[in-house]
């Protein structure tokens, strides 16, 4: 039977919206591909699908039904994968059908159960080995680059630690940023140069990346010195984030 492919705009919103098609028009044999990854397909038939709120909001209400399995879906959407909607599809099938969110035997709901782990690790360090630099503006920025897209994940985690304090976390990889002006997070598309940020770090900052340093080499031991399981726990690629690693 020919494949339909469903084209979608990225957005997760445009995800649910294919997934009603799917279930709206009965579509046996659906492939949904985000549309940056589209490539023609001479034997497949192609849909454009227009993202609608209220279709992506009946199919997110019934997938709330199962409250860890939801955000399994939300997790494996964020890991930017390109085979995720074949995967997310197949597992919201299954689910629907079965009533079983938890059946690891199903290759689908197992993938999404995995994916979701990783991306949980990568959460987890972002919000350990974040680092804020202070602006001339008084204005409190990080630069981020990580492996999957996360900042809606640890917004709130930054919003409750540093609630005092305006804040925008970049995540220069993505060109989107989280903003916080002291009442409520915002979502900003950024086209940023991190080249031009030293010029506008307050003059402490200086001061303070020598202190790091200065600690940092302070309190090791050379005896005790274990790199390898330093970089365990402190993964090189997370370096560049710490003051006492890579200061600006």
């Amino acid at each position: 039977m020919q494949a339909q492919k469903l084209i979608y705009d990225g957005s997760f919103e445009g995800l649910l919206t294919a997934i009603f098609v799917v279930y709206e028009e009965r579509i046996p044999n659906a492939e949904i591909v985000e549309e940056r990854f589209y490539e023609p397909d001479f034997f497949a038939e192609k849909n454009h699908i227009y993202t609608d709120e209220t279709k992506a909001a009946r199919v997110w209400d019934k997938l709330k039904q199962f409250p860890q399995f939801s955000a399994t879906v939300y997790r494996s959407f964020l890991t930017e994968l390109r085979e995720k909607e074949s995967y997310i599809l197949k597992a919201i099938q299954y689910v629907l059908k079965t009533k079983n969110a938890k059946d690891y035997g199903e290759p689908a709901v197992l993938k999404l159960a995995q994916w979701t782990k990783q991306i949980g690790r990568e959460k987890h360090r972002m919000e350990a080995f974040v680092r804020f630099k202070r602006t001339k503006d008084d204005l409190y920025i990080a630069l981020v680059a990580p492996d999957f897209n996360v900042l809606p994940l640890i917004a709130k985690h930054f919003k409750n630690r540093y609630a005092d304090q305006q804040f925008v976390i970049v995540d220069h990889k993505r060109n989107y940023g989280i903003y916080y002006d002291l009442k409520s997070i915002t979502f900003v598309t950024l086209d940023f140069d991190a080249n031009n940020l030293k010029d506008g770090l307050h003059e402490e900052e200086q001061y303070y990346d020598e202190m790091w340093q200065d600690y940092f080499i302070s309190t090791g031991i050379k005896s005790r010195i274990n790199k390898k399981l330093h970089q365990q726990h402190v993964p090189k690629r997370y370096w560049k984030y710490l003051n006492e690693k890579n200061p600006l």
